[in-house]
């Protein structure tokens, strides 16, 4: 299933200021992505939705593996991820198939997400957190 552009955009120009806010408290699923352009090489910032693992986070790739802050780590390699005032770094990014990715989830999310019938999701690995 993909996000239809429309929701997307109001998304990206709108909805993300809000969740930028909450993500960078530590409330919730939602975490602030530090990235690097992968053609213009500006540092982003992406509020996104991560569930801790024991050794990094699985992310749902709500709008499929097309947006720009995937694209940009996939190209880089590594990423940073501020999750409830920790900054953690990643390195190894794994695909995961919906039935494993699932099992990381809580709940509620695993209800929901698979009721649409997320199909993309991504572990990413890396090193223990330091203090935001």
């Amino acid at each position: 299933m993909k996000m239809p552009n429309g929701i997307r955009y109001f998304n990206k120009r709108y909805l993300n200021r809000l969740t930028a806010r909450i993500a960078h408290s530590s409330w919730g699923p939602f975490c602030i992505i530090f990235h690097i352009g992968r053609r213009s090489g500006r540092p982003y910032e992406t509020p996104i939705i991560a569930f801790p693992t024991a050794d990094g986070f699985v992310i749902a790739l709500t709008y499929g593996p097309e947006v720009d802050w995937y694209r940009n780590i996939c190209a880089s390699g590594r990423c940073k991820i501020q999750w409830h005032g920790k900054v953690y770094e990643l390195w190894k990014i794994e695909p995961l198939e919906p039935k494993t990715a699932l099992t990381y989830l809580p709940r509620f999310f695993r209800m929901v997400l698979g009721l649409v019938g997320l199909r993309d999701y991504v572990k990413m690995v890396g090193q223990s957190p330091r203090s935001a």
